[in-house]
């Protein structure tokens, strides 16, 4: 990241920072973080520990309710940090607090682009291992930003799969993890299959009039001379 990608304007993490919210997951996140010469965000996932994070990462993104939730606004548009967490289960949740606090930065946005980033996908992806626990009782969130055209793209993480497509009108995309990935298994509801598929992340360019996704896999030594 820092030789490649130094001159990123942000590092967005969607989630699962550390497997068991363990405080010496979080210290050794904290250490390779503050490597990165570009604002970094980490978010929440099921695996995670909201107050421990927040203890151990001063930097960690703090909402006026304690949640850990945040905005970055670039001359591209309006970055929008969620927290999906609900704290001893594998689903999200998105609740009234926080609804009401998206509801306030999507209206200040105006007409502004903006685009989302959580953990959980409000939506199946057709996989039912995850979809037994994506972000549960979304109509309310889908009632929020549904329709909303500077909404431009939606990122999420949990499901350790490159997929993209649209929801609702919104574009989003996910990528593969970086321990463990999920097989392309449409089949089996429990438990979670794993693989070793080659770990990824992404490089996002965001134009007026495109966002370009580029998912790199990072350990494949497979280019030619």
């Amino acid at each position: 990241m820092v030789a490649n990608h130094g001159d990123a304007v942000a590092c967005v993490i969607t989630g699962d920072l550390a497997h068991k919210g363990e405080r010496a997951a979080y210290e050794g996140l904290r250490e390779q973080l503050q490597r990165l010469p570009m604002p970094v965000f980490p978010l929440l996932g099921n695996h995670d520990r909201r107050t421990l994070l927040q203890e151990v990462y001063a930097p960690a993104l703090r909402d006026a309710n304690g949640f850990v939730q945040g905005v970055f606004d670039t001359p591209q548009g309006r970055l929008l940090m969620l927290d999906t967490l609900d704290e001893g289960r594998n689903g999200g949740l998105y609740c009234g607090t926080r609804l009401a606090w998206l509801r306030q930065q999507l209206d200040e946005a105006g007409e502004r682009p903006v685009f989302l980033f959580m953990h959980h996908p409000p939506f199946d992806i057709g996989i039912p291992c995850l979809d037994c626990m994506r972000l549960h009782e979304e109509a309310a969130f889908a009632e929020l930003v549904v329709g909303r055209p500077n909404i431009r793209h939606l990122f999420f993480g949990h499901v350790h799969r490159p997929v993209c497509g649209s929801w609702r009108g919104i574009p989003f995309s996910t990528m593969r993890g970086l321990n463990h990935q999920v097989p392309f298994d449409l089949h089996t509801p429990s438990p979670v299959p794993k693989s070793h598929e080659p770990p990824a992340y992404a490089v996002v360019f965001l134009a007026p009039d495109q966002v370009t996704v580029h998912f790199h896999d990072y350990l494949d030594k497979s280019r030619l001379p």
